[in-house]
């Protein structure tokens, strides 16, 4: 009811503006004719003509301001200068009026200019022509009105101008916020994506081709295919635990408990590698100790090996050769693989993988960088860049306790 209170002015304005000029006719009429003081006012039909006129005029306050304000004005000051009784300061009303709607819809030198010259110019012509002696309180009186009319209007135009700068600012804000939530919810769709990429993409190409090992010797060989479906299931279940820790990030405050293993990183590379050994990938790791290394930077290292020896396997060649190189500096962990493969073929260049995507995000994420090529020396290499002091947002990977970060 209060909402719908304050908003009927704004949705009814001709009607506001007629309400008030009958009331500011009545107001002046009501002196005129059956005030107090009224045997002191001109009520010839001379004045109550100007009366009207000057407070129908209010009906064009919003669409002509300073129009309204001249037209008043001049009928108070033939008023001024026609009635002929002791009090004829009435009328002026409609001065004030106009006045103050004038100043809630100009600028500030507007309002000082009009609200001076208005100050200036009827109580002069009142003093003239007016109540004697020049300085009774009814001259007094008319240019106080006029001057608290000009200020009250500016100060209406200030409160208007900061309540609209504090909405727009607070739409400002909540448009920022739901830009800055589905940019998040981007980015962490992004970062789940990747996740899932490289533990399935991993996983499922050691199965697929232990699989393909199995089919084929399954006859001639059993025991070499027993070995192959063993590998098989070992993949397929580190398949399941990944995949289970990674969803296992997702789950709110609250929700019910799960068991959730801690994210990789380069102090589980030797399951890596050798798992990449049993699939006929021969790797050989040339590695310094990288020593404590930031929880995303470790996965960020341990996802750009893994995805890196997947699209060796996959894409090299019969023949191919392996190599990881982990060097840390002083302000960057380096990271290299680099594969002796004859395929003229990139990684991801069959099906149009995100394999190679994905690295360098992670990568960029951290403040760092990722590039992969043809290798000097024929195969392809992938280099990673990893600072250690990570300039980036941490929504490359998980925290150290494997929560996603907020």
């Amino acid at each position: 009811m209060r909402d719908r209170a304050r908003l009927w002015p704004q949705a009814h304005p001709i009607a506001l503006d007629a309400g008030l000029a009958l009331a500011v006719l009545a107001v002046i009429l009501g002196n005129m004719l059956i005030g107090p003081h009224a045997e002191r006012y001109d009520a010839s039909p001379l004045s109550v003509a100007l009366t009207v006129l000057g407070s129908a005029a209010l009906l064009l306050r919003r669409r002509s301001p300073l129009g309204v304000l001249a037209f008043t004005c001049a009928v108070t000051v033939v008023y001024l200068l026609t009635a002929t009784g002791a009090g004829r300061a009435p009328v002026a009303a409609t001065v004030v009026v106009a006045l103050f709607s004038a100043s809630t819809r100009t600028d500030r030198t507007t309002t000082f200019r009009i609200g001076l010259a208005t100050c200036l110019l009827l109580p002069a012509i009142a003093m003239l022509f007016g109540a004697r002696p020049w300085y009774s309180a009814e001259n007094i009186a008319l240019f106080a009105w006029s001057g608290m009319a000009a200020a009250a209007g500016e100060a209406t135009r200030n409160r208007r101008a900061y309540v609209a700068a504090v909405e727009e600012r607070a739409e400002r804000a909540e448009r920022t916020r739901e830009e800055e939530a589905k940019r998040r919810v981007a980015e962490e769709r992004m970062r789940i994506a990747r996740e899932l990429h490289d533990v399935v993409a991993h996983h499922i190409a050691l199965v697929n081709v232990q699989a393909g090992v199995a089919a084929h010797v399954m006859d001639s060989r059993p025991d070499q295919a027993k070995q192959a479906l063993a590998h098989v299931r070992e993949a397929s279940r580190s398949a399941l635990s990944e995949l289970r820790a990674t969803v296992g990030l997702l789950r709110q405050t609250g929700d019910p408990a799960a068991p959730m293993e801690p994210a990789p990183g380069l102090g589980v590379l030797d399951q890596l590698v050798d798992g990449f050994r049993r699939a006929g990938l021969p790797v050989r790791v040339v590695e310094e100790d990288p020593g404590t290394l930031p929880a995303s930077v470790d996965l960020t290292a341990y996802r750009v090996i893994q995805e890196s020896l997947t699209n060796v396997h996959k894409h090299a060649g019969p023949g191919a050769r392996a190599e990881v190189r982990i060097a840390r500096g002083a302000e960057a962990l380096e990271v290299t693989v680099v594969d002796s493969g004859g395929s003229p073929q990139g990684p991801d260049s069959a099906g149009g993988g995100h394999g190679l995507i994905g690295m360098r995000e992670r990568a960029a994420a951290l403040g760092g960088t990722c590039e992969a090529g043809p290798g000097a020396q024929g195969g392809f290499r992938v280099h990673a860049r990893l600072p250690l002091a990570v300039q980036g947002r941490q929504s490359a990977g998980p925290t150290g306790d494997g929560r996603i970060p907020a």
